[in-house]
């Protein structure tokens, strides 16, 4: 389903950051904890002004992350400020931020045009379930001709196309992080998801990945809903 793409199709940046809360959060009695969390969703619904941003949960899902915000923006800097402006607030103390990924939109050059399906970034009801993970292709990869590697990546979506109601987001990283890709697919059904990856898996350009960890499986949630979880 992952196309490779060189021409942007805009500067946008559109970044994945995690938190992890500490455990001297739930140490709070409930109406100092309510408090902190009134002042950040004031916060973060100031900084979606110019950072808009989609709110998930991974409460329970991994021990290194509890919630994570997918955040747009059309650079750098504003993506730096806002988030500044999160941890700066009481219950912003309390957090770490555990991961954090971003990148570019680019269009693909393989001949494969871009589907309804290749456009979760522009979808604003965001499915049940988000999977995310960082992606980088080998050094073999790229030896390859254009040609040889439109076909395979011809394969490799063709394979993603047979499961219409799975959404996908590609960014481009390369130079800009430590993978290449960032790679996100939205699902009302897991189950579904995993026959999609068992299928990828079977194609011919799977031998020339390299890394595609860490894998984070998150809940499309409100964003009072998603600190409401924290307790």
């Amino acid at each position: 389903m992952m196309a490779t793409d060189t021409a942007p199709i805009s500067e946008t940046v559109i970044q994945f950051v995690f938190f992890k809360i500490d455990a001297a959060w739930r140490r709070l009695d409930a109406a100092t904890k309510s408090d902190f969390k009134d002042q950040f969703l004031r916060t973060l619904r100031e900084t979606e002004m110019l950072v808009p941003s989609h709110s998930f949960s991974l409460m329970g899902l991994r021990a290194d992350a509890d919630f994570m915000l997918w955040r747009t923006s059309d650079g750098l800097e504003s993506l730096e400020e806002s988030l500044s402006a999160l941890l700066s607030t009481e219950l912003g103390k309390y957090l770490k931020v555990s991961y954090s990924y971003f990148g570019l939109l680019r269009r693909s050059t393989y001949g494969q045009a871009r589907t309804e399906q290749d456009h979760a970034e522009e979808i604003a009801d965001k499915q049940r379930y988000f999977v995310l993970y960082p992606f980088t292709k080998t050094v073999e990869w790229y030896l390859f001709s254009r040609e040889e590697r439109g076909k395979m990546m011809g394969e490799h979506i063709r394979v993603g196309r047979t499961y219409p109601n799975i959404a996908q987001i590609l960014l481009y990283s390369t130079g800009l992080g430590d993978q290449e890709f960032i790679v996100g697919y939205e699902t009302e059904s897991l189950a579904e998801f995993q026959d999609l990856v068992t299928d990828l898996r079977s194609t011919e350009a799977r031998r020339h990945t390299l890394q595609d960890t860490p894998i984070f499986t998150c809940v499309s949630r409100s964003p009072e809903r998603m600190l409401d979880l924290l307790g």
